[in-house]
């Protein structure tokens, strides 16, 4: 019997910031003590009332960390679960496939990793409409590229098995065989993948946001960081501690929350990585 590894301590304890960031995003009218849009009095330090104060226009900053929370996640579990189908349908069809379709969807993959991703992203949001689906489609169109890419790579590798080979040899149709032999295969890269991309759209999502691409009704942790840094004083004076510090700190939480769940997985859900751990390279 093995113990308790690093990875399982990291895992679990990126499932619990998770598990807890979901629940603050579902609660959020519960858990918020005011409307993030209601206003008070502005720029207030925090207090009994305001435990992070106001700011410029007088909005709770605590209410509006915790409706953020709301905002960021859905436009990252969008993005990657929508980014991930795509991908590896993709995926599948290209490398089961082959020929001149797949050649195509390839050759497209192969345009879209030369073009400068965050850059491309950052002019398209900037001439679109500011709006949470305009983040969310900007974010689709490059983000199926890497998973399709990774799914084709080893289904080339999985339609060369024997138990496939048999299956086809049986009657078994494209369709069957993609659905009972190759897509469970391919399912762990899907998940660790899943991860990776959410990880990126919550980093990006902020940045964006912090740029006024953002929608700027929608309060997520780049919008706060938005209006804070537009504050004249947010760095000479302590305000940044109340006003950018909890929405950053949040940022980070997530990332790592699915940065550690991803490294516990990679290697439970990948036969290969086991293989190679087990000959102690």
């Amino acid at each position: 019997m093995t113990g308790v590894t690093v990875k399982d301590v990291l895992g679990s304890l990126g499932l619990g910031i998770l598990v807890i960031l979901v629940a603050v995003s579902i609660f959020a009218p519960q858990i918020a003590p005011y409307d993030p849009h209601d206003t008070y009095k502005p720029m207030e330090h925090p207090s009994s009332e305001h435990l992070l104060g106001t700011n410029d226009v007088g909005n709770d900053i605590l209410s509006e960390v915790i409706y953020g929370t709301r905002v960021s996640l859905f436009i990252a579990f969008t993005v990657s679960i929508t980014a991930i189908v795509i991908g590896t349908a993709l995926g599948l069809i290209a490398g089961y496939s082959g020929g001149v379709l797949g050649f195509l969807i390839m050759r497209i993959v192969d345009i879209f990793l030369t073009i400068p991703r965050l850059v491309l992203i950052i002019v398209i949001a900037a001439f679109m409409p500011r709006s949470i689906w305009t983040i969310i489609v900007v974010f689709i169109i490059f983000g199926w590229v890497m998973t399709a890419r990774i799914v084709r790579s080893e289904v080339l590798t999985l339609r060369s098995q024997y138990y496939v080979e048999s299956a086809r040899m049986l009657g078994g149709s494209d369709l069957y065989i993609l659905w009972r032999h190759i897509l469970p295969n391919v399912i762990p890269l899907v998940v660790v993948q899943f991860i990776m991309e959410a990880s990126h759209v919550i980093i990006a999502e902020a940045g964006l946001s912090f740029l006024g691409l953002g929608d700027p009704v929608a309060r997520s942790w780049g919008t706060t960081f938005h209006y804070a840094f537009e504050c004249p004083n947010i760095i000479t004076s302590d305000v940044w501690m109340w006003w950018m510090l909890p929405p950053g700190l949040c940022i980070v939480a997530t990332v790592l929350g699915f940065t550690f769940v991803g490294y516990a997985l990679e290697e439970r859900l990948n036969p290969k990585l086991k293989t190679v751990v087990g000959m102690g390279v």
